[in-house]
This record gives C-alpha cells, structure tokens and sequence, in this order.
C-alpha cells in the first residue's frame, strides 16, 4: 500500500481549493437511483469510494459520463438492470448501505451479503438503518444473507432513532422522499453533508421541511426528477489545509470555504492558540501563529474539545486538532463521544515524541510542546488520522515516513498536488 514520504520543517504557505464533500457526494449519488431521469452533478471529488459507486451503477447498466478534470458527472439510471445484481454491493466503504433505501425502492427486493464496512472507528452497525426500512413499510429477514422486500411503495411512518445516526437519516429521507404519505424523522442527524443531500433531494421535486433541525417532515411524492446540482465544498477539507498552515507556521488561504458552518470550528481553533480570518468566503490562516493551549476561566479544569453530532466539533476534525495540540504549549483533552475505536492511532504519534495519555476509549489528554523527531509511523484505516500523522511529520526537520497512508485518497483526491503547491516536500511511494 502506497506510504507518504515526507521531508518536514517547511512552513506551507499558498492558496488551495477544496474538492467536492466526500459525505455530500456519496449519498447524493446513491439518490440518484430514485429517478430515470438525468441528474447532472458538477463539483463531484475523483476520489477512490465515487469510483466504485460508478463502477457498480455501470455494472448494472446506467449510463454514466464524468470528467474528471472538471468534475462534472452525469447519471442516467433508465437502463438500470436489476436483474444483474449479484449481490455484492461496493466493498471496503461503509456509505455502501446508503444504497439500500435506493435499491429497494427501485427493485422491491435486494439479497446482500451483511458485510457492508469502512474505516475503523468500532462498531458499525446495520440495525439504525434496517429500523428504517422496517418502519417505512420494508420487510427484512436474516438468514444466509440480508433479505429486503418491499411491497409497491414505502409507507410514511414516525421514527425516533436511539442516536443521530448520518446515514440512517439520510436511507430515511431516501426512502421517505417516495413513500406514499407523510414521514417524520425525531432525532435526525443534522450535518451539512445531511442538509445537502437533502436540498439536492427538494431540488429533485422532494418535499421535505426542517433542513439543518433535528426533526425533518418528508410528505412523499409519487416521482423525482432530474436536474444539475453542486456538490458543497468539503469542509473537512478546509479545516485541513488551514491546520497544516497553523502547524507549520506557514500562511494558507483556502477559497469557497463555508463560513456559516466554521463558528464552532474557528473557536476550537482559538484554544489551540490559533486565529481563522474569513474574507467572503475564503478562510486564511495567518503566518506564524502562537499556538498556545488556551486556559479556561474555570482554571482547576483542563481546556477540552468535545466532538459529537452536528451542531458540536465534527468528530471526524478532531485528528486534525489532536496534531496541532501536540505542537502547542499546555495540556488539552479530547472527547470523542461518537466512536469507541476513535484514539486507537495516538500511540503512533509517540514514535514522534508527543506525550498523549489514552484516559479511556473516548477521551485523551494532550501535553504539547514536547521535543519531537522524524519518525516511521503506520495509519490506520481512518482518514483524518492518516492526515493527522502527515500533520505531525511535516513540521518535524527531516525524512519522516507514513505507511499505508492511502486512505486519505478516499477523501482528498488531489492530497499531495495540493501539498506541494503549498511548498511541501512529499511524495507517494
């Protein structure tokens, strides 16, 4: 698997813009089954889960054109054939299961195999999703595999879901969309990956009320149609290059950056001691930032950054701030309340030098500043880690390595073009 070799202690300074959101394309290509018509998608990330999700609609027979270069996709699902499917859908990513509101609507009956996974972050479980289909009118057994059936339509229901699940909500608004009826989802997940899907699906001709709230109303409609839609900026995507600016003491600038949605992210910045300009809609980390942990009025207390459901820290940044802790003055601890396998990577940034204490699967606490040396650390199969050990090794003087690091291609396809158009020496191996 391709390592990252990285030559650090260069300040990364330049103007970088953001791909497509991997979390916004994934389950509004998977929405695109819900109709026969073209659907014209611009801004779409070259990134390794699109091409598999193109990969399997082409298998069964849609028609799709993508210019990579541009970004621009389009989809014509009215050759679909259902009766090519094997079984198997994608493998090795988890939004595999967005595709199960979607098939079923369009076939009334799916047999998968229950082995639907992506990066490691513990447990995650079918149940949320199969709750819904069951509720929306589905009929599901288990057996030698996971046997869907639905009869005409899915029916409008009430559901209150134990927790805010992301893609549980949208295989909800999925199904609803076509359901005959009203549905109602209570303890939706309400992130902007959600609330683009959604829009995507009213622009579709979907109905549904309470965008960006954690309680969504969807009155079905009999048919969708198509339409040309754009895929919003990542914003995990931004928050990395103006961390990646902040470690390395260099200036970024990053365009289309989402400012409405960065109140809570700019002031996680802040406790780390670093300053987010916004001019219009482009975010700028300045030259040379202090990075000093700062302390709470309540000073018995550690500083912390708790990570949840939207609207708290996305719980998928938190590695980005954990690498910049590691460089900054002072103590910190981190909460991961989403994930119990979310901290198994710390231990590798203690190859570096860092001093992190693993408290229990959910929290850590930081002590920054510490000496640190080049290093050869392994990721895990978890994104932002990936990232998060880049971080580390590029303000490090020297020839670090990061194995198996290629797990960042499933979010960031222009990764290392970007770094090095910022003054960064790396390169694929």
């Amino acid at each position: 698997m391709p390592d990252l070799i990285v030559n650090g202690g260069k300040a990364l300074s330049g103007t970088i813009t953001p791909s497509g959101n991997k979390n916004s394309a994934l389950p509004i290509l998977c929405a695109t089954l819900l109709t026969d018509a073209p659907v014209r998608l611009l801004n779409v990330p070259a990134i390794t889960d699109v091409d598999k999700l193109v990969a399997f609609f082409s298998e069964q027979g849609s028609k799709i054109t993508w210019d990579k270069a541009t970004g621009t996709m389009t989809l014509d699902h009215s050759s679909f054939d259902g009766s090519r499917l094997q079984g198997e859908l994608p493998s090795g990513m988890r939004s595999s299961v967005l595709l199960f509101a979607p098939l079923l609507q369009r076939l009334k009956k799916i047999a998968i195999p229950t082995n639907a996974k992506g990066c490691s972050l513990g447990i995650r479980e079918l149940d949320p999703h199969l709750e819904i289909l069951e509720k929306l009118g589905a009929k599901i057994s288990h057996r030698k595999s996971l046997t869907m059936t639905l009869k005409d339509r899915f029916q409008g229901a009430r559901h209150w879901p134990d927790y805010m699940s992301v893609t549980a909500t949208e295989n909800f608004v999925m199904a609803a969309a076509l359901a005959d009826g009203t549905s109602v989802i209570i303890n939706a997940a309400s992130e902007p990956h959600v609330q683009d899907l959604c829009a995507v699906l009213v622009g579709m001709g979907a109905k549904i009320s309470g965008l960006g709230t954690s309680q969504l109303t969807v009155e079905g409609v009999k048919r969708l149609k198509g339409g040309t839609f754009t895929i919003n900026t990542d914003y995990h995507e931004v928050v990395t290059f103006l961390a990646l600016g902040a470690i390395t003491g260099g200036e970024v600038r990053v365009r289309h950056s989402l400012p409405h949605h960065f109140d809570l992210i700019t002031r996680s910045f802040e406790k780390l001691g670093v300053v987010i300009e916004h001019q219009g809609d482009t975010a700028i980390v300045r030259r040379g930032q202090k990075l000093v942990i700062e302390s709470p009025y309540t000073s018995n207390l550690l500083p912390k950054i708790e990570a949840a459901p939207w609207p708290y820290f996305p719980v998928d940044l938190l590695p980005c701030m954990i690498a910049l802790s590691v460089r900054a003055k002072g103590a910190i601890q981190f909460w991961n309340k989403v994930y119990e396998g979310g901290f198994t990577w710390i231990p590798e940034l203690s190859k570096f030098g860092a001093h992190v204490v693993v408290s229990d699967p959910h929290r850590i606490i930081v002590f920054g500043d510490r000496p640190l040396r080049p290093a050869t650390v392994d990721a895990p199969y978890i994104i932002r880690a990936a990232v998060a050990l880049y971080m580390v090794a590029a303000s490090i003087p020297g020839r670090s390595v990061v194995k198996n690091a290629d797990t960042i291609k499933r979010a960031h396809p222009n990764f290392v073009e970007n770094l090095r158009s910022l003054g960064a020496e790396v390169e694929w191996k």
